[in-house]
Parts: C-alpha cells; sequence; structure tokens
C-alpha cells in the first residue's frame, strides 16, 4: 500500500474517532442538562417515587422481554389479572410466580413511598411545612372570623361547650368551640389536625358527633394499675439535660406522680427500648416496646390506659412555648396513627381502637384548649399505628421538642405536669 493510501485510511480514523468523540460529549452534555433540569424543576420526593418505579420496571424488562412474553402468549396485564383476582387459587395457574413476587414488592413500594420522606417515627425531625403551631396558631385565629370564639355567657350555650370540654375545678380561660363547629368537617381539620402526607382523614373517620359521643369514662381505683405510662424513645432528652437523667422518663415519673395524686393506679415502665448494647438504636423501638407493653398489659389486665410520652424533634430555630400561669411552658402535641396510606386502609396493621383514640385526643384537645389556651399544637395524624392499637384509650404525646429546657417540660403549673395530668383524668373521668 502506498504511503498516500495509508496516511488517507489514517486521515479517516482520525475524523471517525474524533467523531466518535465529539458525539459521547454531546450525548454526555444532554444528558447532563436534561438530568440537571430534571432535579431543579420536579420535587425530591416524586425524583425518589419516580427513579424506583423506573428501576423496577427496568428490571422486569431485564428479566422477561418483550419478546418473549408474546412469545409465551401472555401480557404482564393478562398475568397480574389472573394472579390478583385470585383465580390462580380457583384451579387457574400461576404462570409467573416470579411477577407475583414483584407485584407484591411494588405493592408494599407503593404503600410505604407515603410512610418514608423522614427519618424519624413519629413527627420526624424536620418540619414538613404543614404544621402551624404555637402562637402562630393564636396570630391566625386572631385573623379568622370563622375561627373559635370565646366563652359565651349565656347558659344554654357554656353548657352545650362545656359538656364538650369537660368541667375542671379551674377558671375557663380559653376557649369553649361550639357543636355547630365541630360537626363541620373543614373547619375540625383546619382547627384540629395536621395531617402529615403519609396519611388521609375523611369526613367519616373525623366526625366529631360520633368521637364526642364515646363514653371514656373510668373509675379511679388506686388499688390497682389503671395507667399504663411508657417511653417508646425513654433517651429524647432536652435543650439542657444533664448528660444522665432529665429525659421523657423524667417527664413521665412526673406525670405518673400528679395522676397518683388524683386518685387513679399508675403503672410507669422505665424499660430502655432505644437502646441495644449502649447504642442508640431507634430503627425497631417501636418493636421492643411492643412486646414489653403487651407483656405488661397480660400481667396487668386492669389497664385501661396506654400513654407513649415523647418530645418532638424539630428545626433548630423553633421553639415550643407558651405562657401558662405566667410562665414559660413546653406545648404538647397528641398523635394519632391511622394505620392507613392516601390509598386507604393497610390490611396488615389492624388498629382496632382508632376512632376511640381518636375521640381520646380530641377530648384532651378540647379540655386543654378551653382550660390551657396555647398549650396543645394541632392533634397530628400519621400513617402507621405505633403502637396504639392495644387499647382505646392509649395516646402518644409530644411533649415540646429539643429546643424547650427541662424546666419549660415540666413545670409545676402548667404542662406536662398539672395540665396534661388534668387533660387525662377529663378525658377518662367525664361522659361527654
Amino acid at each position: 500500500m502506498s504511503k498516500g493510501a495509508r496516511g488517507r485510511r489514517t486521515l479517516v480514523r482520525i475524523f471517525l474517532a474524533a467523531a466518535v468523540m465529539a458525539g459521547a460529549a454531546f450525548g454526555i452534555k444532554w444528558f447532563l442538562k436534561t438530568s440537571i433540569t430534571a432535579l431543579t424543576t420536579v420535587p425530591w420526593e416524586q425524583q425518589i417515587r419516580q427513579a424506583g418505579e423506573q428501576l423496577v420496571e427496568l428490571l422486569w424488562e431485564q428479566v422477561h422481554p418483550a419478546g418473549s412474553r408474546e412469545k409465551e402468549g401472555w401480557s404482564k396485564t393478562a398475568v397480574s389479572d389472573r394472579i390478583l383476582t385470585g383465580s390462580a387459587a380457583a384451579g387457574g395457574v400461576d404462570a409467573d410466580p416470579s411477577y407475583r413476587r414483584h407485584m407484591d414488592a411494588r405493592q408494599f413500594y407503593r404503600e410505604h413511598t407515603y410512610l418514608a420522606w423522614y427519618g424519624d417515627e413519629t413527627t420526624g425531625a424536620e418540619s414538613t411545612g404543614e404544621e402551624k403551631t404555637g402562637f402562630q396558631d393564636m396570630a391566625a385565629k386572631k385573623d379568622d372570623p370563622s375561627a373559635s370564639r370565646p366563652a359565651d355567657t349565656s347558659s344554654a350555650v357554656a353548657s352545650s361547650a362545656l359538656m364538650m370540654a369537660g368541667t375542671l375545678p379551674l377558671p375557663v380561660t380559653g376557649t369553649l368551640y361550639q357543636p355547630q363547629q365541630l360537626q363541620d368537617y373543614d373547619f375540625l381539620i383546619k382547627h384540629f389536625y395536621s395531617v402529615h402526607t403519609s396519611t388521609t382523614a375523611d369526613r367519616s373517620l373525623l366526625n366529631a358527633d360520633d368521637l364526642l359521643k364515646r363514653d371514656l369514662t373510668m373509675k379511679k381505683d388506686a388499688s390497682v394499675p389503671q395507667i399504663l405510662i411508657y417511653h417508646t424513645h425513654s433517651q429524647e432528652s432536652f435543650k439542657d439535660s444533664a448528660p444522665q437523667g432529665q429525659t421523657v422518663a423524667d417527664i413521665g415519673t412526673y406525670l405518673a406522680e400528679l395522676l397518683i395524686e388524683k386518685g387513679y393506679g399508675v403503672y410507669h415502665d422505665t424499660t430502655v427500648y432505644d437502646l441495644k448494647d449502649g447504642i442508640l438504636d431507634r430503627s425497631k423501638a417501636y418493636n421492643y416496646a411492643l412486646e414489653g407493653v403487651n407483656r405488661i398489659l397480660q400481667q396487668n389486665p386492669s389497664i385501661q390506659v396506654v400513654l407513649d410520652i415523647h418530645r418532638d424533634g424539630v428545626n433548630e430555630g423553633l421553639h415550643l412555648v407558651s405562657e401558662v400561669n405566667g410562665k414559660p411552658t413546653a406545648q404538647i402535641m397528641f398523635f394519632n396513627g391511622l394505620s392507613q396510606t392516601p390509598e386507604g386502609e393497610i390490611a396488615y396493621l389492624p388498629n382496632p381502637y382508632r376512632s376511640d383514640n381518636l375521640a381520646f385526643s380530641l377530648k384532651m384537645q378540647l379540655g386543654a384548649q378551653a382550660y390551657f389556651p396555647g398549650l396543645t399544637r394541632k392533634i397530628y395524624l400519621k400513617g402507621l399505628r405505633y403502637n396504639l392499637h392495644l387499647r382505646p384509650r392509649s395516646a402518644l404525646v409530644e411533649v415540646g421538642a429539643q429546643t424547650n429546657t427541662y424546666e419549660e417540660a415540666k413545670k409545676r403549673d402548667g404542662a406536662p405536669g398539672t395540665t396534661f395530668g388534668y387533660g387525662v383524668a377529663r378525658g377518662m373521668k367525664k361522659k361527654v
């Protein structure tokens, strides 16, 4: 081959190599631009969901290419229908067990997509932006003509409102809500509840007439355990807590003392459920707590009330404090687990006392707002059940947050001490 021919061939190779490299560079640039644009315009939650679904679909296509599916004479939809309708169990053929497992996994993913946004098992360490608390909430009420009104002095109206809020040996300094207000679902959801994206609460679930007529009365009997207080996260502490002590467990001890003073029998479980071999481990704390609480309830069938006392985790700039009897007091929040996602109830998490516990928290909320205005945050609703399925008077209670001092959380003239003691007693003692 002549030198000229070899030279021309070399030039062609160089040209082709350059073209390939330019094409690759262009492709990478386009991919990065598209990806960056998508990242900046699509919410991260949606990105996660889409990426997960695309990955599942990609794996599906790799395992079962379209050509092989067509050759075998079936489709994804057809097999799905046969499997999910139960026709296989009725004599049909489970044509593809691996796809059935894929569908089960996909259904699990869809259910738990809503439950995965925040790492904390309860409200999460970061604010969702959906919740207004404390002074923000009170300021909103001032500007809202449809919001609750101060106590009406007319006997009929006052009597009706007190029947819902309960009567305590204290002056009514806050709001007495009227029945017609609470019967309005939109009013109720706006002023009483903060609903996490992991769940939904429709009109049938938050029916004030149904919730308020439930009888939660309990006769005092100090001779037997009636109230169980425990702490799934016993190591939760406060802004100025000592290295050892001054945790939510100490708040539980104080609450137990107050309830005993009121004549109730109290069992305070101080078992540590969130430490394993000396290492903080909250991933399985609810599982460990479930075992422990079940054992206590089996040994003490007289227990009718179960209280899981926590403190919340919030953004560092948020200080959950209100003035109660002239003293700065940590706000408290009642928490309900619904065993329900926006797509429906979670069948494998039965929650037989859900409505009773919703009634329990609502009645305590009404009492707190009547006698200790500004003390309580909105009732928080989330998708799982958080061991609130064991008794019809169960409550998870967040006492302040990591930004509160221990003294703010433990106020003898405020909450969760006297205030929560009265609230619990009201929720159990008085028929509504």
